[in-house]
């Protein structure tokens, strides 16, 4: 089948769907490869990478949509609102599209999107379980964000991070507080360590003390009631307002002696809880830092604004919303790799077979036949239950 690389039209979107080094694997399979002029120049990719590798360069956007029987991005509609609105009109019925779609929180797009008749898997969909590791995206671009996330920290703080012994005095390390120790916390965690800080994280899953700690990071433990805190898919599950008010209560002096906070606390398709309110802002020492990588949710922290910074009382928050696009080449990289496999594992005998009761397919599907088949999203949108959520062979 044609497969094409679009260019992204997020705004400051600098990732690129397929990486050149990966369009072997998809000539394996027997797709061919045809990619918009630039596709993906701001990754560090050239387009004579990808001519080298076998790749057809077409130099307009609506000519790769007119050919591509499936397209590879990033951000499709959902994930890219205002300037993926041009792309619905560019979707044919025969079109099968990969993609970030932000489906749960954007149910209305992925209905607009249904409307094109085209055929949508979102990338974030991709359930937690052994075979679809190498596919998950959101824990690839989650190592990225909690890597760089501890470099923008480490960047804007007012001191080093290691405990330094000179000749002009001892210097004190950085105490880091890492909320949250999914994939990003973890990275976080790692990072912070390796340049020298003393690390205390907390989560609501008593399950990842050992990963904490394994780390050489302290796992704060909190008296809180927390056995229902994981879904089946191994993501956080939102607690009523009375947890989060005593979970409040019990880090405000552990965020206080702080000097960097890094909050990663995400529920898919949920508003972020509050975790770090202005109070326990305002008691942190000046020059602290709290980087909140839940700002694209609302931040758990009180005062975080999207993409922005905000100081209070010499405290400085930033809540970027997109740290992957800033290191463009490996997250690329690590995003091509999960997409590839998804489609070589999709792809038989050079077709995509989208039909029977494989998990990693119903659980990706969100669009068929000018409907909306994902069961979560449905049920968002107040549809009736769909029959089925496979379609047929591509």
């Amino acid at each position: 089948m044609i497969v094409g690389i679009p260019k992204e039209s997020y705004p400051d979107e600098r990732r690129v769907a397929i990486v050149p080094a990966h369009l072997k694997q998809l000539a394996k399979v027997g797709h061919q490869v045809i990619f918009q002029a630039g596709a993906g120049t701001s990754a560090g990719f050239p387009d004579e990478e990808y001519r080298e590798k076998g790749a057809r360069l077409l130099p307009g956007r609506d000519e790769l949509f007119r050919e591509a029987e499936i397209l590879l991005q990033v951000r499709g509609f959902g994930a890219n609102r205002e300037s993926g609105k041009e792309d619905l009109a560019r979707h044919r019925p025969d079109q099968i599209v990969l993609a970030m779609f932000d489906p749960l929180s954007e149910p209305q797009a992925v209905k607009e999107m249904a409307a094109t008749g085209s055929t949508a898997l979102a990338l974030e969909l991709m359930p937690r379980i052994t075979r679809a590791q190498s596919m998950d995206v959101l824990s690839s671009m989650a190592t990225i964000s909690g890597y760089k996330a501890v470099l923008l920290a480490a960047e804007r703080l007012p001191r080093m991070f290691p405990m330094m012994m000179t000749a002009a005095g001892t210097l004190a390390p950085a105490r880091v507080f890492v909320i949250g120790a999914g994939v990003a916390g973890l990275q976080a965690i790692a990072t912070a360590r390796r340049l020298g800080a003393v690390v205390e994280a907390f989560d609501v899953r008593p399950a990842v003390k050992e990963q904490v700690q394994s780390l050489g990071a302290k796992f704060v433990e909190l008296p809180l009631e927390s056995s229902d805190a994981e879904d089946k898919g191994g993501y956080a599950k939102a607690q009523d307002e009375a947890f989060y008010k005593r979970q409040r209560e019990m880090m405000g002096k552990v965020i206080a002696d702080s000097d960097i906070v890094i909050t990663t606390a995400l529920i898919p398709g949920r508003k972020s809880p509050v975790l770090v309110t202005a109070e326990m802002v305002r008691g942190m020492r000046s020059g602290s830092v709290i980087i909140d990588l839940a700002a694209e949710r609302g931040g758990t922290c009180e005062l975080t604004r999207p993409d922005a910074e905000t100081n209070e009382g010499g405290v400085l928050i930033l809540g970027p919303t997109n740290l992957p696009a800033s290191v463009p080449y490996h997250a690329s990289q690590m995003y091509s790799k999960n997409i590839v496999t998804f489609l070589a594992h999709l792809t038989k005998e050079g077709r995509l077979a989208l039909e029977g009761d494989d998990p990693i397919l119903r659980e990706t599907l969100i669009t068929r036949s000018g409907e909306v088949v994902h069961p979560r999203i449905r049920e968002v949108l107040g549809l009736v239950p769909a029959v089925s959520a496979t379609a047929k062979e591509a």
